[in-house]
């Protein structure tokens, strides 16, 4: 396995230059800030690095003592607990360490790329814990989150059921009242992440269900609080794993059957409101699916980073591969797409903590950008991910490297949590149409910003394809209002997903060039102790431009074309 490479650089860029995170640490000055990352970036190699390919190997088995994560997991989980990484960023009320969320995120990017499969356990349990902190009831919070935050006790979400996949309205899992105000969960469910193993000593799950009489779909839903073990006796809550799945990549993942209540009594009780479970899961979701954003952009960040150290070793031709002009212009595009990827999280993330210091426009910029960051980082980095196997050749190909596992580890972020598709369909109907694009014409507004300064100056053909492609975004808005004015919606849908895409390149284009105007800023006013950095960073931005920028131009003819092109053609 190669050596572990990391470019904390660009993510003190990102955050104390470009974002300035610091200006919203009240109780963190810079340097304390970036002694956080460093530290966790060391744990991260020693300890989670280190048992990514062992994991990987090692996969994970049912026993008749229930499921058995890879052995090395459990060394690495308890010490993320002990040295506090999992309270990072969680109010001191129950015993976190409130640091801005745009560093926690950056630690979690760091997680995430070393070791995914593990990092799930524990983030599965933070999504599950936030949504008890944020709708349950004292009780409630009292009685589970301390054991989650001290992590003897794990959390999943259980969504989906056989046959429905995407469709959760189509859930049956019913919840049966009891004359304790306790219920009685009966029913299936599948692909649950984190859904058994031995790293905990129970298993907190959030479980979609109907009560009797509930109406049909979504609407009909409830959300539940189902422990494995029974809090009181220990004894087992008859939620038993009844299938492991066998999967593509993240084979340290415990991905799970469920079956609530299929051999004795399953007891649950309500947390928030009946029939508002799908609101309460949303909690949980959103985060889940920024969090896909991040498996994206951390394993894709990791995999340019190997494959450098790589090319830097690999002699072929009388020199070492990355003197070679094509493989020169693979990292570069490498570098370029996955350093955007992590300026578009982690702005993202920052805006979190600007809604929570009391900027109402984040909360509606966040909900906008959460679809682009769980669909364009997924699908992109993937990619980034397969052409660090092309970087390596046929070592590449072979597990010898462990390059191959990104690919497959990364792949399934495009699909859960909402598959890609459905991300296109939540940001073109619910994110842009349904506010009359006012949120996405805000954003348009700081792009233009950007544009306006002068350092953007120095470069006007990339900055004008940032134009035209705003142009051509308003053409395509205006495109969409026609059409569903005429109720044509399958033109809508059916282009939702190349104009996730075209925002994807526009706002990452962006952020890049924000970036560079703020690299640009430091050069003219000389001592910054990197300078090559620095220049990497306008690089950066112009490579982008020129070969993903430029892909604005056939996703638009694509999407306003649409109805002349396709809607006659039979498959």
């Amino acid at each position: 396995m190669p050596k572990y490479r990391n470019d904390l650089q660009d993510i003190y860029f990102n955050l104390f230059k470009d974002l300035e995170v610091q200006n919203l640490a009240k109780d963190f000055g810079e340097n304390d800030l970036k002694d956080i990352i460093n530290q966790f970036d060391k744990f991260a190699e020693n300890e989670v690095y280190s048992c990514r390919v062992e994991g990987d190997e090692e996969g994970v088995k049912m026993t008749d003592k229930g499921v058995i994560a890879p052995s090395s997991f459990k060394k690495a989980l308890e010490q993320y607990y002990q040295n506090g990484w999992y309270a990072l960023g969680y109010p001191e009320d129950i015993g976190g360490m409130p640091a801005p969320r745009t560093v926690a995120n950056a630690c979690t990017s760091i997680y995430v790329g070393s070791n995914v499969s593990l990092s799930m356990y524990s983030g599965l349990s933070q999504g599950a814990m936030n949504v008890i902190h944020e709708v349950g009831t004292q009780e409630q919070k009292d009685r589970y989150i301390p054991k989650m935050m001290e992590g003897t006790w794990g959390g999943t979400m259980c969504l989906t059921e056989p046959g429905a996949g995407s469709d959760v309205g189509a859930a049956t899992t019913t919840a049966t009242p009891n004359d304790d105000g306790s219920y009685n969960i009966k029913g299936v469910k599948i692909f649950i992440s984190s859904g058994e193993s031995d790293l905990y000593e129970n298993n907190i799950h959030l479980v979609l269900a109907r009560t009797p009489g509930s109406p049909e779909g979504t609407k009909g839903l409830s959300l539940f609080i189902v422990p494995r073990y029974n809090l009181d006796s220990g004894e087992s809550n008859h939620v038993k794993c009844t299938k492991i799945e066998e999967k593509m990549g993240i084979h340290g993942q415990a991905t799970c059957e469920l079956t609530f209540g299929g051999e004795g009594e399953c007891r649950g009780e309500m947390i928030g409101k009946e029939h508002e479970g799908i609101v309460n899961m949303f909690i949980l979701m959103n985060e889940a699916r920024l969090l896909c954003g991040i498996q994206g952009e951390s394993q894709a960040n990791l995999a340019y980073e190997l494959s450098v150290q790589y090319a830097k070793e690999r002699g072929q031709f009388g020199t070492e591969i990355i003197n070679l002009p094509d493989v020169k212009r693979m990292l570069l595009k490498m570098r370029a797409m996955s350093r955007g990827l992590r300026s578009l999280n982690l702005y993202t993330a920052n805006l979190f903590d600007l809604e929570h210091g009391g900027d109402e426009s984040a909360s509606k910029e966040l909900a906008l950008l959460t679809p682009i960051c769980k669909s364009f980082s997924t699908d992109e980095g993937y990619q980034v991910c397969v052409d660090a196997i092309q970087v390596h050749g046929g070592y590449g190909y072979c597990t010898e490297y462990g390059i191959e596992q990104f690919a497959r580890d990364t792949k399934i972020a495009s699909i859960y949590e909402g598959t890609n598709g459905i991300q296109a369909l939540d940001f073109v109907m619910r994110k842009i149409l349904k506010d009359k694009g006012e949120t996405f014409q805000a954003l348009g507004a700081k792009i233009q910003a950007t544009l306006s300064k002068k350092e953007a100056a120095s470069w006007k053909e990339e900055c004008a394809l940032i134009g035209k492609s705003m142009q051509k975004a308003v053409s395509i808005l205006e495109k969409y209002g026609q059409w569903a004015s005429e109720k044509k919606f399958d033109y809508i849908t059916g282009t939702s997903m190349d104009f996730l895409n075209y925002c994807g390149n526009l706002i990452v284009s962006w952020r890049l060039l924000h970036g560079a105007v703020v690299a640009k800023e430091l050069l003219e006013k000389g001592g910054y102790e990197d300078e090559a950095y620095l220049k990497s960073k306008i690089v950066d931005f112009k490579v982008f431009s020129q070969h993903f920028l430029t892909r604005n131009a056939g996703l638009a003819q694509s999407i306003l074309n649409f109805e002349q092109d396709w809607t006659a053609v039979e498959l």
